[in-house]
């Protein structure tokens, strides 16, 4: 992946280099009323990448900081559900438990008479 990058920005500063050779006629940029900027078109041209460049790079980490709050909010109200669903299953193990004892004792020895035998049947 490494080589891969490489190769990328190799190629795009090469394009550069031969963009600015080509175009190194001067041009005038008005910035604001009454002031003005002249420099090689390619000059302007590369520093209006750079400038996008850079604020694509502002709004992507902008974009990570908001994902990753978001996240954290996420994985907040998950451990507060899980919390409260380990408190209700608590709270159920109780209630089992008393309904439990209310219960009346069943039988838990059976006589010989009372048992059934089954066989198995095999086609």
């Amino acid at each position: 992946m490494r080589q891969i990058n490489f190769v990328v920005i190799f190629v795009i500063c090469l394009a550069l280099v031969l963009f600015g050779i080509e175009n190194a006629a001067p041009a005038t940029i008005h910035v604001i009323e009454g002031r003005d900027l002249s420099a090689p078109l390619s000059i302007e041209l590369i520093l209006a990448m750079g400038l996008g460049a850079v604020l694509a790079w502002v709004f992507s980490v902008w974009n990570r900081l908001q994902y990753g709050v978001q996240a954290g909010q996420q994985l907040q109200e998950r451990d507060e559900r899980i919390q409260e669903l380990e408190e209700d299953v608590q709270r159920y193990k109780v209630e089992l438990e008393e309904q439990q004892r209310l219960l009346p004792a069943s039988p838990t020895a059976q006589s010989d008479d009372d048992e059934i035998e089954v066989t198995e049947v095999y086609s």
